[in-house]
C-alpha cells in the first residue's frame, strides 16, 4: 500500500510538472513562440535596387543600369525538380544539364528559392511570366546590371564592379557588407561605393510547415543608390581618348582655376563590362597582360619627369637670386661636373633663363642647379605639389618621390655628390612625379601662383560639392619669377627652333614645355605640359607617353587634342 502511494505521488507530481509547462508555453511564453512560429513561416525573397548613375558635366550618361531577370524555382517537391528544369530549359534555350548544375551550386533548402538562370531578357521573362499561372513556384525577379554605353570610354575613372573580396568584406561587414555583395574596385565605383550602392528590398511570402509556398505578405521597393555627376566632359574625353589610342600613358586636361577635371585618360584601357557579364577568360587576360591595363597611369604610376622638371629648377633659382633673367651660361654641348662629364642635347651657346627654357638646354640647368642646390631643388619640387599626393578622389594615388642629400644620408648612410645635383637638375636620378602632379605644377603659371585641389567629382545625389572643393593653395612667388617662367614656356611653342614649336600652327596659343625621360635598356618616356589660351587660360593639359619617344611625340598628340576640341567648339 504504502509503496502504491508514492507511485501515485510521483505521477501527480510529473502531472503538476507537465501542467506547469503546458501553461508556461501557452500563456507565459505562448506570444513570443507564435511570433516565433509566424517568422519561420515567412521567407524573404530580395529584389535588388539599381546602383547608382555616373554623369558627365553636361548631365550625359557615362554608366547606368539595364534590366535583367533571374529566373528562381522555390522548391517544394525536390522530385518535381527536374520537371520544372526541364521545361525551363526548352523556354530559355538553356542547356537543361547547365541549369541543374546551377541549381545545385545555389541550393540551401526545400523552403528558399533558388536561382537557376541569370541575365536572361524581356522576351524570356514574358515567356516564363505566361507559365507562371501553371507553375507558381517559378519565380522571375528583376536584377538591374551596369551597362557601359560607351564601352572602354574613361575606363579608369569608372572603375569596375565585381563580387566582394574578403579582403574588402573583413573592412566593411561593419558597415552592412556582405558575402556576395556586388562592390567597386577601383576608380569612382569603390571611392564612392557607399554613396552608388543601392539597398535591398523584395517580396515576403508565408510557407507552410512542409516548407511550401501558400501566400505572398507584402513588398518592400528596394532604394536606388545615389547619382554621382562628374566635372569629365564627354566630348572631351573622347577625344583625348581616341588621340592616345595605341599608345601607352596618360593624358589629363585640368582647369588651372579651380582644379576641375575635364579628361582624364590611362592607356592601355579595359572594358568594365566583362566584370558585369562575368566573362572569366577576358578577365584572365586583363590582369596576366604585362602592360597593366588595370593601372591608372595617371595617377597611381611614377616616372622621371625629364626636362619640365627644369621648370621646378628655374622657379627655385629666380626666387633664392641665384640668377635673373639677364644671366646667361655658355653652352658647348656638354660640361666637367667633377671626373664625370655630363651631355647636353645640343650645343646652343650663350643663353639665358628664356632661351634655356625655350631650347631645353641641359647644360643651362645643370649650372642653375649647382647654384641653387639639391636640398633647395627638392624643397621647391615640394612647394610645387611634387613627392606628395594632391588628394585626389580616386584610390591608388601614389606620392611620387624628390630625392635630397638629407634623405641619401639618412637612408642610405652616403654621401650627396654634385654629379647627383646635375641629375636631379633635369629631372632624372632618383627623381619620380605623377602626371597628375605635372599637370597641377603647370597650373601655377597659368593661374599666376596658386596650387589647385584637383578634382572630378561635382555632385552626390544633386548636392553640388564644386564649392567645397575648390581650394587655391599660394605658392607665393614673385610675379616676376611666375611672368619670367610664363613668357619662357610661350616661346617653347612660339619660337621657330623651341622644343615645342610643332603647336604654334594651331589656332589656339599654346605655352608649355617637354620632358624626354631616359629609362635604362628601353625607349625614352615622352612629356608635354602646357596650357591654353596662353592670355587667358582655361586649360592645363600634360601628355605623357611611357616609352613613347622624345619629347616631340607628346605635343604631336597635344596638338592633335587640342585641334579637335578647337573643331568641336570646346575651347
Amino acid at each position: 500500500m504504502e509503496r502504491k502511494n508514492i507511485l501515485n505521488l510521483i505521477i501527480i507530481f510529473l502531472f503538476c510538472v507537465l501542467l506547469v509547462g503546458l501553461l508556461n508555453l501557452d500563456i507565459l511564453q505562448g506570444s513570443k513562440l507564435r511570433k516565433l512560429s509566424d517568422s519561420n513561416s515567412i521567407r524573404l525573397i530580395s529584389q535588388s535596387g539599381a546602383r547608382g548613375n555616373i554623369l558627365d558635366r553636361n548631365g550625359e550618361v557615362i554608366v547606368d543600369n539595364r534590366i535583367s531577370y533571374d529566373v528562381m524555382i522555390l522548391p517544394q517537391e525536390l522530385d518535381r525538380v527536374d520537371y520544372l528544369l526541364n521545361r525551363l530549359s526548352r523556354i530559355l534555350g538553356t542547356e537543361a544539364a547547365q541549369l541543374k548544375e546551377t541549381f545545385k551550386k545555389n541550393f540551401i533548402s526545400s523552403s528558399v528559392p533558388v536561382t537557376v538562370a541569370s541575365n536572361i531578357n524581356l522576351k524570356g521573362a514574358i515567356l516564363l511570366g505566361e507559365y507562371r499561372a501553371e507553375e507558381p513556384c517559378i519565380i522571375i525577379t528583376p536584377k538591374p546590371l551596369r551597362h557601359y554605353p560607351y564601352g572602354t570610354l574613361a575606363a579608369h575613372v569608372l572603375g569596375y564592379i565585381n563580387q566582394i573580396d574578403r579582403w574588402r568584406l573583413t573592412k566593411l561587414e561593419d558597415y552592412g557588407y556582405k558575402t556576395k555583395d556586388i562592390v567597386g574596385f577601383g576608380g569612382l565605383e569603390e571611392k564612392y561605393d557607399y554613396y552608388l550602392r543601392q539597398e535591398e528590398g523584395g517580396l515576403s511570402v508565408e510557407v507552410n510547415h512542409q516548407g511550401k509556398f501558400t501566400r505572398v505578405l507584402g513588398f518592400q521597393a528596394p532604394s536606388n543608390g545615389k547619382d554621382i555627376q562628374l566635372t569629365l566632359d564627354l566630348k572631351i574625353q573622347k577625344i583625348v581618348e581616341d588621340s592616345m589610342a595605341g599608345r601607352k600613358g596618360s593624358v589629363i586636361l585640368m582647369d588651372p582655376q579651380d582644379g576641375q577635371i575635364f579628361a582624364l585618360a590611362s592607356y592601355p584601357n579595359f572594358n568594365p563590362a566583362i566584370f558585369v557579364n562575368n566573362r572569366p577568360t577576358l578577365i584572365a587576360e586583363l590582369f596576366n597582360n604585362p602592360d597593366a591595363p588595370l593601372i591608372n597611369r595617371a595617377i597611381s604610376s611614377s616616372y622621371p619627369p625629364a626636362s619640365v622638371f627644369k621648370v621646378v629648377v628655374a622657379s627655385a633659382a629666380l626666387e633664392l637670386k641665384k640668377i635673373n633673367p639677364s644671366t646667361s651660361f655658355l653652352c658647348l654641348g656638354s660640361i666637367m661636373v667633377g671626373a664625370r662629364r655630363f651631355s647636353c642635347w645640343d650645343t646652343h651657346g650663350e643663353q639665358d633663363i628664356l632661351g634655356a627654357i625655350t631650347h631645353s638646354c641641359d647644360v643651362f640647368f645643370y649650372k642653375s642647379g649647382l647654384l641653387v642646390g639639391a636640398q633647395n631643388i627638392h624643397d621647391y619640387a615640394l612647394k610645387l605639389g611634387f613627392a606628395k599626393m594632391v588628394g585626389f578622389e580616386l584610390p591608388y594615388e601614389t606620392g611620387g618621390f624628390i630625392p635630397s642629400p638629407l634623405w641619401r644620408k639618412i637612408n642610405k648612410f652616403q654621401n650627396w655628390f654634385d654629379g647627383d645635383t646635375v641629375n636631379l637638375s633635369i629631372g632624372q636620378g632618383d627623381c619620380l612625379v605623377t602626371p597628375l602632379q605635372v599637370t597641377n605644377m603647370m597650373a601655377v603659371f597659368a593661374n599666376g601662383g596658386f596650387l589647385t585641389s584637383p578634382y572630378i567629382v561635382k555632385a552626390i545625389g544633386g548636392l553640388d560639392l564644386s564649392a567645397k572643393k575648390k581650394k587655391l593653395i599660394p605658392v607665393n612667388f614673385k610675379k616676376s619669377t611666375l611672368n619670367t617662367i610664363s613668357n619662357g614656356l610661350a616661346r617653347v611653342v612660339a619660337d621657330t627652333k623651341g622644343t615645342g614649336n610643332v603647336l604654334s600652327s594651331l589656332p589656339v596659343q599654346v605655352a608649355g614645355k617637354t620632358g624626354t625621360a631616359q629609362v635604362a635598356h628601353k625607349a625614352t618616356h615622352a612629356w608635354f605640359a602646357g596650357y591654353f589660351p596662353f592670355d587667358k587660360p582655361r586649360f592645363v593639359i600634360c601628355v605623357f607617353l611611357e616609352n613613347g619617344g622624345p619629347g616631340y611625340s607628346a605635343t604631336v598628340i597635344a596638338k592633335r587634342i587640342i585641334e579637335a576640341m578647337n573643331n568641336q567648339g570646346l575651347i
